[in-house]
């Protein structure tokens, strides 16, 4: 089956994609959908300043307010309708994620197939409710707090921004759904994909233009062009990796006839944890710079100033710390998707088994240590993505916008959407395949 699978793939052509009218209905849907949310990234927040809004943002660019407008593609720096982005989603969705393994109602419900996947997304949307609504609050009192940045302070603005800003989350959420319905990939995925891809342009053209002013010399832009697209070789290959456990199946019988047992593999992927340990570790990391900004500097006493200082881009405790907290979280992510006594139960119920290992418990500790060895690999390939930018960034004073983090999505989400859409053409494939069969039986039959 796989060889057939794979000789179908390297038949897709041209005319293959032509003929597959569903495919295109799905790209048009997914393209559509996304210049909506581009569209909503542009429509400002009513009743702020926006002179004076911009001149507050660019002296907290650096903060986390930094990489929630890399998030959100730039509505965080126009304080858009669509500013929350799709954060809160994202983060209601890992909540019950590790509620899943600690809340013993939720962890059945996840056992229980899809009836209770629709419940737990159910409880994800309640939580997404509940975080967008605290976050939009937050963020109409910091307006309310900064000198000018609202034009008529007060309960209004702050009920109208709460519904504004939650109301464009939702409909992002609700965006991301009919994508992933309707169109290509996943459609959060893609919705994070396209507001970073969007500052790329505008990123380049800074670049070139810092060449050309002599800024930056021509060998360092070459040298860091080189080293991106190294950095992207590497990411896919790692994406792409595998470590493949071979299960097998017994002989078994069915009536009369003996049928052979059967060989499988269970992959494993080397990142297991994907992108979420490097955005847990921006956030905490940028945290501290975020609340000295709207703090008063003057007022904070000496030690607090330094650790400010210390955990700056660039810094060494910055480098170790980020490097600590991105290892950390690759292995506590990891523990919390991947449960290897659920995944050894399933092989032994359904008669699998890896050779040479007895059914049950044992087999839980050979994936678990499986998995805490490739998960080893997994976190250095993160920590190096991760850092290598920023050592560039601290000793060439080139202002890289596309960070380790947003490299690492970009790069995933379109390896996970090019292989969704080869996967569409070769059903089609096998379609044509099945459909031309069945005439020349018609015709023998004739």
């Amino acid at each position: 089956m796989a060889s057939a699978a794979e000789q179908l793939a390297s038949n897709l052509n041209f005319s293959t994609f032509a003929k597959a009218e569903d495919l295109k209905k799905r790209l048009w849907f997914t393209l559509a959908a996304l210049l909506v949310y581009r569209l909503g990234t542009h429509i400002p927040l009513p009743g702020l300043n926006p002179e004076a809004y911009a001149q507050a943002f660019r002296g907290q660019a650096g903060g986390i307010l930094g990489l929630f407008n890399m998030f959100s593609g730039g509505a965080v720096q126009r304080m858009a309708i669509f500013a929350l982005g799709i954060m809160p989603y994202i983060s209601a969705s890992i909540i019950v994620q590790l509620m899943t393994s600690v809340v013993p109602t939720l962890e059945n419900l996840k056992k229980e197939g899809e009836q209770g996947r629709k419940i737990i997304n159910q409880y994800t949307r309640y939580g997404t409710v509940i975080l967008g609504a605290l976050q939009a609050y937050g963020i109409a009192a910091g307006l309310e707090s900064g000198q000018g940045l609202v034009v008529d302070p007060g309960w209004f603005f702050r009920i109208s921004t709460v519904l504004t800003l939650l109301g464009g989350t939702m409909f992002l959420m609700w965006l991301g759904e009919q994508i992933t319905s309707r169109g290509i990939g996943n459609g959060i995925s893609l919705i994070i994909f396209a507001g970073i891809a969007a500052g790329l342009p505008s990123a380049l053209a800074g670049t070139l233009e810092l060449g050309r002013t002599g800024a930056l010399s021509t060998g360092l832009i070459l040298l860091v062009i080189i080293v991106a697209i190294a950095v992207i070789g590497v990411i896919v290959f790692v994406e792409r990796a595998q470590r493949r456990l071979l299960i097998q199946y017994p002989k078994r019988q069915v009536g009369n006839r003996m049928f052979q047992g059967d060989t499988s593999h269970l992959p494993l992927k080397l990142n297991t944890s994907g992108v979420i340990p490097a955005i847990f570790a921006s956030s905490l990391l940028l945290l501290p710079a975020t609340v000295a900004g709207f703090a008063n500097t003057t007022a904070m006493p000496s030690w607090a100033t330094s650790i400010v200082a210390a955990l700056g881009h660039g810094q060494p405790l910055y480098m170790v710390l980020y490097a600590a907290l991105i290892a950390f979280f690759a292995f506590f992510y990891t523990a919390i998707v991947f449960n290897p006594k659920d995944t050894a139960d399933n092989l032994k119920k359904h008669g699998g088994f890896i050779p040479g290992i007895r059914p049950g418990e044992r087999t839980a500790e050979y994936i678990d240590y499986v998995l805490t060895r490739i998960t080893v690999i997994g976190a250095i390939y993160l920590v190096f993505v991760c850092i290598l930018p920023e050592i560039l960034v601290s000793q060439t004073g080139i202002p890289l916008s596309l960070g380790g983090t947003s490299l690492l999505i970009v790069v995933s989400v379109t390896l996970d959407t090019v292989a969704q859409i080869q996967g569409h053409l070769i059903a089609q494939q096998y379609e044509g395949l099945i459909k031309k069969s069945k005439l020349r039986g018609g015709k023998r039959g004739r």
